[in-house]
């Protein structure tokens, strides 16, 4: 198994239980995974949504907050609950973590993106798995507008696996991967194990769907637009069931499992490589 560099992204129905707080066997199944996967020679980067889901937990609210000014101050809570616990589990086996907390700006900006790339290199040097989050607490689009920036850090994901050249970027979720229909309604949806491109204009009719939990803010659309920035730049895109982390052994191992959406090569998408 050669040396991978693997961004992997977890949502908030994966590591929270709706508003009552953190779902600490997923996170720690999570861990240990990662981890493992780490002492094995790859390299890790961890993009994580559940700020504002750990916040509602920590602060015992029922919701999701609608005031932007409360769902704020309520992901800043939630952003330490989240870094604490991640920082204690992921310290049970051996693995340091750091966390860095981006807006659009930052990925935007030519100096500051090289700044930032310097620092996951580094990061990655120590040894430590960099947890990324959206700046929630001053940042209004993603938890607020209609027309998302990150889309619940999927979009995220992809620009940081874009950022540091990643081989894999794999998306967990609450759904084992991209179906044929929605298998919450339709009966006859089928597990699609394999897109080999996400360029061809049947492709379109992916991208619908909305958020697949109150908490969550992201859809399968969000995540096939990851998946399009990421294949674009000669990423494989990956979608598995955050239930079963454990699945990444075998897709670093070449097996597929969940959604795979094959890298564009060379060329074949206006872009040479990444």
């Amino acid at each position: 198994m050669s040396k991978k560099r693997i961004v992997v992204k977890v949502g908030t129905s994966t590591i929270c239980h709706g508003g009552r707080g953190l779902h600490f066997r997923s996170i720690d199944n999570l861990a240990r995974t990662l981890t493992d996967i780490k002492n094995a020679g790859h390299e890790v980067i961890l993009v994580s949504s559940g700020a504002i889901g750990a916040g509602c937990g920590k602060l015992n609210l029922s919701e999701r907050p609608v005031d932007i000014r409360m769902k704020q101050a309520v992901a800043a809570v939630g952003q330490c609950e989240l870094m604490h616990i991640y920082d204690k589990i992921f310290g049970e086996y051996g693995a340091t973590v750091g966390q860095i907390l981006l807006t659009r700006d930052d990925i935007d900006h030519p100096g500051v993106k090289q700044n930032l790339l310097g620092t996951f290199e580094s990061l990655i040097e120590l040894g430590v798995i960099p947890v990324v989050n959206e700046n929630d607490s001053v940042c209004i689009e993603e938890i607020e507008s209609e027309h998302k920036v990150f889309g619940d850090n999927d979009t995220l994901s992809a620009a940081v696996a874009v950022l540091v050249s990643a081989d894999t970027l794999v998306i967990l979720s609450d759904i084992d991967g991209l179906y044929s229909g929605d298998p919450r309604t339709d009966e006859n949806a089928v597990l699609i194990p394999v897109v080999e491109s996400l360029w061809d204009d049947k492709c379109c009719t992916f991208e619908a769907g909305g958020a697949g939990s109150d908490f969550g803010t992201g859809g399968m659309s969000t995540k096939i637009t990851a998946a399009r920035i990421a294949t674009k730049y000669g990423i494989d895109t990956i979608i598995l069931n955050g239930a079963h982390p454990q699945r990444l052994y075998g897709v670093l191992d070449g097996e597929i499992h969940g959604t795979l959406f094959k890298k564009c090569e060379k060329g074949t998408s206006g872009h040479d490589g990444h």
